[in-house]
């Protein structure tokens, strides 16, 4: 099964609502962590640090550092879902 963690900056971000949203209507299970709660600094240090990024949404699939990508991407999303249906259908 696929595992995919949305890095959000919390629910008044727009582009991580519609991360969230997509990722519901594609029927892909995902958890929701929020860098802007002091108990995930970790979590914040590794989207900044580690991979790069400076700005959320930031979606990690299977926990895949190669396997990843930020901002709001219906597209890659949508890539994602079909891919896991071909993986089902085999």
């Amino acid at each position: 099964m696929i595992s995919v963690t949305v890095y959000s900056t919390g629910p008044g971000c727009m582009r991580c609502t519609l991360t969230c949203r997509c990722l519901t209507v594609a029927s892909l299970p995902f958890t929701v962590v929020d860098l802007t709660e002091e108990r995930n600094a970790a979590q914040r240090s590794f989207v900044t640090d580690e991979l790069g990024y400076t700005e959320a949404p930031v979606v990690l699939v299977d926990d895949d550092p190669q396997h990843h990508w930020s901002g709001f991407r219906p597209d890659l999303i949508d890539r994602l879902a079909a891919h896991l249906t071909e993986r089902r259908a085999i």
